[in-house]
């Protein structure tokens, strides 16, 4: 393994940026242990650089058509595209995800936004109303700048997903990385740059939640998009408010598959499966709730037992591993944490469980998949999210019953119903209290699709046209074609 060592913390107007009074951390392997990068936080100063380059650059940027923007966003993705092997290792050694994934979920899946919204940028449009001889058009216009702070499970889609609708409306876009994941973002900066994004109108600052409230609170930021847990979307939330800033926010989740007994058993565990250890299970939409009918509970149990004790673990950069660690040894200590609360509470360990011994990784923050029987609603482990590879299988009689269970959470981002009866799919998908729905399926997010949650699990949505909303303000114009009609 070879280190990752960016050429400076920031990218700013353009250029890379380092100020080492900020707080020094580390990028680390997660397989090993071992450092990747040093970098800085922003100071003050830092971060006022990034405002600064974007208040110049927005305005001119904002005044070209939306293809002349689109175009540079479609050659941006074609640059991602074109460097997806050297990002998907960089990700590899910044997340720990397994390589086999990053190449195909990462920056792949950032090209995907990218080009999305390029070929949007010039269909971004107003209406026109008729009022039967005067008339109404609206206008759809940037917010002026925007800021993103992104998580560390998938950081570059992350950036993506949050800076091409902005970029494609016309603003300017600052993104703060997670500290623990660093280093895409900067490599997504390059791109744009290569692409002839003007400078300014990307710009990439480092650090840790006093850098986020700091944006999330700056008079000359309009937008702030966070993907993150709920408490810190509360704190975001609280910032924002002194401003009166437009927020959208992803946050976590405890999400219910439901699995009835007409399912494609081996398609409603594969997505199960899908839906608790991809990446590791660190995915906010994970259905980490397989509520599983009685009269297939026992067959999909041990299926799920033979399939999950299946998966290879090992060599993250290995393109035969199907599951990498965990990010950091924090985040799978409390993972393991709720394991031996799961266990405490009355639940029944099926498989996993502990940290595998791997020859030449014992330094890393390895966990193995985990699957919990007997679970019952009241658990810690049914109610909390936990964020890692831990999935809770609980029983269930009748719809009506299991439609109650699943929506009693404050949580509300995802949710997947498995079952043969199309009907019964719709019907139930519609009374299930989340924002983003599959059915016999789980998981999937093209960029054509609403992504977001209700409830405590975020504001507005991501991707699609619904993006568009987000990212704009609407003006009506009254247009008058007469003389004013006046009593005075």
């Amino acid at each position: 393994m070879t280190a990752a060592q960016p050429k400076a913390s920031h990218h700013i107007n353009g250029q890379y940026r380092e100020d080492a009074s900020g707080r020094s951390f580390e990028s680390i392997y997660p397989a090993t242990g071992e450092v990747n990068a040093r970098l800085h936080s922003a100071t003050p100063a830092v971060i006022e650089q990034a405002v600064a380059a974007a208040k110049a650059a927005q305005p001119a940027w904002a005044r070209l058509k939306g293809v002349e923007r689109g175009r540079i966003l479609l050659r941006t993705a074609q640059i991602l595209r074109e460097r997806n092997e050297e990002i998907s290792r960089i990700e590899t050694l910044d997340t720990g995800k397994a390589i086999q994934e990053t190449l195909v979920a990462d920056a792949a899946s950032a090209a995907d936004a990218l080009e999305y919204f390029g070929g949007l940028a010039g269909a971004i449009t107003g209406e026109h109303v008729d009022l039967g001889g005067d008339f109404v058009y609206t206008r759809r216009e940037p917010l002026g700048i925007c800021a993103g702070i992104g998580a560390w499970n998938y950081p570059v889609q992350i950036a993506a997903w949050k800076s091409a609708p902005a970029l494609a409306c016309g603003n300017a876009f600052i993104f703060k990385p997670s500290e623990v994941t660093p280093l895409t973002a900067l490599m997504l900066a390059e791109a744009f740059k290569d692409a002839g994004l003007p400078d300014g109108l990307f710009n990439v600052v480092q650090g840790f939640g006093d850098v986020g409230a700091v944006l999330a609170s700056h008079p000359d930021i309009a937008k702030v998009s966070l993907t993150g847990s709920v408490p810190t979307g509360a704190k975001v939330l609280a910032a924002a408010a002194q401003t009166i800033k437009a927020v959208t926010m992803e946050l976590g989740g405890k999400s219910p598959i439901l699995v009835f007994d007409d399912a494609d058993i081996e398609s409603a565990i594969g997505g199960a499966m899908l839906g608790n250890f991809y990446s590791t299970g660190q995915i906010c939409s994970n259905g980490t709730r397989v509520f599983v009918q009685r009269g297939v509970h026992d067959r999909f149990l041990e299926r799920l037992k033979t399939r999950t004790e299946a998966i290879r673990l090992g060599d993250p950069l290995d393109p035969d591993t199907h599951l990498g660690p965990m990010v950091s040894k924090a985040q799978r200590d409390k993972v393991l944490g709720y394991i031996e609360t799961g266990k405490s509470e009355g639940a029944r360990l099926v498989t996993g469980g502990g940290v595998p011994e791997m020859q030449g990784f014992e330094k890393g923050a390895w966990i193995q998949p985990t699957v919990f029987a007997g679970v019952t609603d009241e658990m810690t482990i049914a109610r909390e999210e936990i964020f890692g590879p831990v999935m809770s299988v609980l029983s269930f009689d009748d719809e009506d019953e299991v439609i109650g269970r699943a929506n009693d959470t404050q949580f509300g981002l995802a949710a997947g119903v498995f079952t043969a009866d199309l009907t019964r799919a719709h019907r139930v998908i519609a009374k299930l209290d989340a924002g983003t729905t599959w059915i016999n399926t789980y998981n999937l997010t093209p960029v054509e699709a609403p992504f977001g949650g209700v409830k405590q699990s975020g504001i507005g949505r991501e991707n699609s046209r619904a993006a568009i909303e987000h990212y704009t303000r609407l003006k009506s114009v009254y247009v008058a074609t007469g003389p004013v009609d006046s009593p005075y």
